[in-house]
């Protein structure tokens, strides 16, 4: 199974979406560095920073200014018709999920061949460490439990 068809399933597992929404908005975690951590069972240090670094130079580009924009386009922007701006939302959000997509996929590709097994919460761990200061370990553990 691909990486980006093994996130859409397990992002639709109940909690998972609301774990990495707090990660992400709370705690300012990389959503798609974190679910790759978990599909690839990353526990090689080297393999995980290297991903981290893909992952920050990706978000800085596309995904952060994307999301800057959804977010901003949410609240009415009057003489702009609600129903265009929403209209153009929808569109900046298709391609914010498009950017988050071709992250996932490019970490999958460094991942190569490589045989890990760390369980869901070290690769969550590291994962978080790596991207910068940590998540508490608590909110990492609910996301772990969600993902099953």
């Amino acid at each position: 199974m691909s990486i980006w068809d093994w996130a859409l399933e397990v992002y639709a597992r109940p909690g998972v979406a609301q774990a990495c929404l707090r990660l992400q908005d709370d705690h300012r975690q990389n959503v798609p560095l974190l679910l790759w951590a978990v599909w690839a069972s990353a526990g090689d240090v080297d393999l995980i920073a290297r991903a981290a670094a893909a992952a920050r130079d990706w978000d800085v580009v596309a995904v952060s200014p994307l999301r800057a924009v959804r977010r901003a386009l949410k609240a009415p922007s009057p003489p702009v018709e609600n129903e265009a701006r929403e209209a153009l939302r929808t569109e900046v959000k298709a391609a914010e999920l498009q950017a988050e997509r071709v992250l996932l996929e490019t970490l999958a590709r460094l991942t190569g061949d490589s045989a890990a097994s760390a369980s869901p919460l070290e690769a969550l761990r590291a994962a978080s460490a790596a991207w910068g200061p940590g998540a508490p370990d608590d909110a990492l553990a609910v996301l772990a439990r969600a993902l099953g």
